[in-house]
């Protein structure tokens, strides 16, 4: 059993900078890929940001693509999600995930541990 606790968020300005961080007491993250997803207000469905395979790949939503940067730090056990530029369309709950499979994938049923949220709110 994995468990996944984000941190970092809080409340910034548009242009502004943040870093998200996904980490675990249980399980290693390296033995998983990795996704980020968020879920803005308004949406009944939860959005692809970002991922990361066990082989490095990485792959973003094409709203983020640029801007996030998703990377792992096997020392620390953690998942980060590097977030520049913000926009006020960035603003939601931003999710860890974690699948037990090498690959990635866009697709929230796909993933198997999820965390419990960590709320990123941008203002114009």
């Amino acid at each position: 059993q994995v468990q996944l606790v984000e941190s970092g968020g809080g409340l910034v300005q548009a242009g502004a900078s943040l870093t998200i961080v996904c980490e675990t007491s249980q399980g290693t993250l390296s033995d998983y890929a990795m996704g980020w997803f968020r879920r803005t207000p308004g949406a009944n469905e939860r959005e692809f940001v970002a991922s990361l395979n066990t082989f490095g790949t990485t792959n973003y939503g094409s709203s983020v693509k640029g801007r996030f940067t998703i990377s792992k730090d096997s020392a620390e056990n953690t998942l980060h999600l590097q977030m520049n530029s913000l926009k006020s369309e960035d603003t939601g709950v931003y999710y860890c995930a974690a699948r037990g499979a090498p690959y990635s994938s866009t697709r929230p049923p796909d993933y198997d541990y999820w965390g419990q949220g960590t709320q990123v709110t941008v203002s114009s």
